[in-house]
């Protein structure tokens, strides 16, 4: 029940204008949640990253002026139009990859699926403990180039994460399919499993110019009618050469010598009293090269499998790490076409107590709602549609909110 506690976890990232030392907006949401237990917060550290283009408003103030809040943030919005849709596609992207990677740990691991879940880490620590202590990688993702960059280099990096998991598990699968198809032929009843494991030269006469050993599977009931007929199925048979060589729950397979000449007719015979005539035939290279083959895959599949989980945690980590820096740039980026310039704004993450979720919702609104009347009317009448950013069919409350939904991981 723990293990799958934070599985299921839901995060909310949000934010609010801050004060000089970002203070206020923090302690304003950490009062009203304490009281009632309603969450657990945590500050989360976004770096003061390049606004970029947003630069050239402040010279068009004259016009925004001209307009109401509404297409005045519409305009930012149309401005940085083309990073929001590459970081929404990257937040689309990420969990799918993400998904992918936990789904085929869980099928690599095979037989320990119940420990997929300690496997999955970022930066070495759990999700949480990433979550609530996140620091921006500023070596991978310097802060200095612009936002458009950074989700470039996020987004390059997730597809080609995905590009190389296509062709890992392509290359395991093949090795992990062969083997198996191998093994199938290893188990089910004596008339259609391999005989690799079981037959030996010595069971055979061979190289004989008119004598051939056949193999028989006959029911268990059948054993006594066996010994009592075989020799008399056919003409021909060579007497006392039956043997059984294996046994499963529903019969045995018996060796019979006879002349080639009558072996189709003792085939028929047989076959009318219920026993079975195997088409197999001894060769001795053909069942060394099918057990080689077995071995070879089985070696195969032992070799990559190590190297390939490994390979999977590591780029599970890095997914994930860049998928919560996309959460950061998103936060960023809707912070400051929400709160305007100079950036100033205090990020903090929720983590909702389950039977507190609505309460919290509702106790956030009543605290924040004096940063946009326009939200907190729609939040009162979701049917209300505002101009230009096409509310009325999202999430949108007077504060930036982003879900981070670890139930993304569910299933693996």
């Amino acid at each position: 029940v723990k293990e799958k506690y934070w599985i299921m976890s839901e995060f909310w990232l949000i934010s609010a204008p801050g004060d000089k030392t970002n203070l206020q907006a923090w302690e304003r949401m950490n009062t009203v949640t304490s009281k009632s237990n309603l969450s657990s917060n945590s500050k989360f550290h976004i770096p003061d990253l390049k606004v970029g283009t947003l630069d050239a408003l402040v010279g068009l103030s004259d016009e925004l002026g001209k307009l109401d809040s509404f297409a005045e943030r519409s305009l930012w919005y149309m401005v940085y139009i083309s990073v929001v849709s590459l970081l929404t596609k990257l937040l689309l992207l990420h969990p799918s990859v993400i998904k992918k990677i936990v789904q085929y740990i869980g099928e690599v691991m095979e037989d320990s699926k119940d420990k997929v879940q300690e496997n999955l880490l970022a930066n070495g620590v759990d999700l949480i403990s990433y979550l609530t202590r996140f620091e921006w990688d500023m070596a991978k993702y310097p802060i200095k180039q612009p936002l458009k960059n950074i989700s470039e280099a996020l987004a390059k990096q997730v597809t080609q994460i995905e590009a190389d998991l296509k062709t890992r598990s392509a290359a395991y699968n093949n090795i992990k399919g062969n083997l198996q198809s191998l093994e199938k032929k290893t188990v089910g009843n004596l008339l259609t499993r391999t005989l690799a494991d079981i037959v030996h030269k010595e069971d055979f006469v061979l190289n004989s110019e008119y004598l051939i050993t056949l193999l028989v599977v006959v029911p268990k009931s059948g054993y006594v009618q066996w010994q009592k007929t075989y020799e008399s199925l056919s003409d021909m048979v060579v007497p006392r050469s039956t043997k059984m060589i294996a046994e499963d729950a529903e019969g045995g397979l018996f060796t019979v010598t006879l002349f080639r000449k009558v072996m189709d007719d003792f085939k028929a015979k047989a076959r009318e009293n219920r026993f079975m005539v195997r088409e197999f035939y001894f060769d001795e290279k053909e069942l060394k090269c099918e057990k080689e083959e077995l071995m070879k895959l089985a070696s195969d599949k032992k070799q990559q499998y190590g190297p390939l989980l490994r390979w999977l945690k590591v780029n599970f980590s890095e997914a994930f790490v860049a998928w919560i820096h996309v959460k950061a740039l998103r936060v960023f980026v809707e912070s400051v076409l929400r709160y305007g310039l100079p950036v100033n704004f205090q990020a903090m993450l929720l983590q909702p107590n389950r039977k507190s979720v609505k309460r919290l919702r509702d106790v956030l609104n009543v605290a924040f709602k004096h940063l946009d009347e326009v939200a907190a009317a729609s939040i009162m009448d979701p049917g209300i549609d505002i101009p230009g950013l096409q509310l009325s069919n999202q999430e949108y409350y007077p504060y930036v909110y982003f879900k981070i939904d670890l139930s993304l991981l569910d299933g693996s």
